[in-house]
């Protein structure tokens, strides 16, 4: 589990093919190196196992599922990546929930600079934009970032100049993709809701759900 607040950046070192998976060797910075082999490690928002340990450097393999569903198909030697350890639970939750489970790929159509922040507008797959809404959270590469706009597909969002400092995205252009997860709240309302007849959403349902307290 994880917060979507990015700690550093890593350097893709080597990018492996094997078979239908990749392995990744990354860089890690200086204050991220007490992560151990088994750790679970964000890696522009995927959720990915530390195989191997030297020094400041991990491998991380992709499996062909991660790969249909993210950028990592098109990773690269050489890019940064954002980094974020796994959350402890006496820890605070600065983000919000983001599990590493990537649920699509957008693509930046906008980008407009102002001030030491920049506004960028996505457009998301229709499976995902149904879960978005204005003011909600959307994780972009791992980052968690309020959705200020929210239009059809598309969903504009502004990052400050310290997200920009210690994230990726201030490299980003229009045109490029970005992996993106809803906030897992919204399928577990929608799941739960999904469960009674469409249009039986009463008093009753609320009441046994816990909505509602019995009088």
């Amino acid at each position: 589990m994880f917060t979507g607040i990015v700690e550093d950046q890593g350097k893709v070192l080597k990018v492996e093919l094997r078979g239908q998976e990749k392995r990744l060797t990354i860089e890690l910075p200086a204050e991220l190196t007490e992560i151990q082999v088994s750790d679970s490690i964000n890696v522009n928002g995927a959720c990915l196992t530390v195989v191997e340990k030297r020094g400041q450097m991990i491998r991380v393999d992709l499996s062909s599922e991660t790969l249909q569903k993210t950028t990592f198909s098109d990773v690269r030697g050489g890019e940064k990546v954002n980094l974020e350890r796994a959350l402890k639970l006496s820890g605070r939750l600065g983000g919000h929930i983001v599990t590493g489970h990537i649920d699509g790929v957008g693509i930046i159509v906008d980008r407009r600079e102002g001030s030491g922040f920049l506004h960028l507008t996505i457009r998301i797959p229709k499976d995902v934009s149904k879960y978005t809404v204005q003011k909600g959270s959307l994780a972009v590469d791992g980052i968690s970032l309020t959705v200020n706009e929210c239009t059809n597909e598309e969903v504009g969002m502004t990052l400050i100049p310290y997200t920009l400092s210690k994230t990726t995205l201030t490299g980003k252009r229009v045109g490029d993709r970005v992996n993106v997860e809803v906030d897992i709240l919204a399928k577990y309302v929608e799941k739960m809701l999904g469960r009674g007849t469409p249009g039986q959403l009463d008093f009753a349902f609320l009441k046994e759900h816990g909505f509602l307290k019995e009088e």
